[in-house]
């Protein structure tokens, strides 16, 4: 039987990767289509309603990613737990290391150097997620 935390924790890291492939395919591509005079406004709005979504969903696999470091369920494989932790720690590194200063030449109006680099830095994101699921579902259901 699975137990209720590392089935929440692969719902998580679940729900994040599918968010953070919306935002790669359907938001980021819309950063082109704002015309110069709003982007600024746009950016700041955007930058305050992602984080309303991203951040329980940080929060919740840090959450679990943490119980099952220190607490692994028996049966749940600690190799893909470790796995998990390590993408986390990427895509946490990859946020604030990249993506959140890229952000923040962004609000001060469209600049096609710092779109580049989000997208650089959201390719990484976006592996790292995708590596997560496969890895906590591994760890989880076998």
């Amino acid at each position: 039987m699975t137990s209720g935390l590392a089935v929440a924790h692969v719902l998580l890291v679940g729900g994040y990767a599918g968010f953070q492939w919306t935002v790669r395919v359907l938001v980021y591509p819309q950063f082109t289509a704002v015309p110069a005079a709003a982007s600024a406004a746009y950016e700041a709005s955007h930058s305050r309603r992602i984080s309303r979504v991203v951040g329980p969903l940080f929060a919740g696999q840090l959450v679990t990613t943490a119980w099952l470091l220190l607490d692994r369920p028996h049966g749940v494989r600690a190799a893909g737990v470790v796995v998990s932790a390590a993408c986390l720690a990427a895509v946490l590194l990859a946020t604030a290391l990249l993506a959140v200063p890229r952000h923040r030449q962004l609000a001060g109006g469209f600049d096609p150097a710092a779109y580049a680099g989000l997208l650089r830095a959201d390719t990484l994101r976006v592996a790292a997620a995708t590596v997560n699921v496969a890895a906590s579902a591994w760890a989880v259901l076998g």
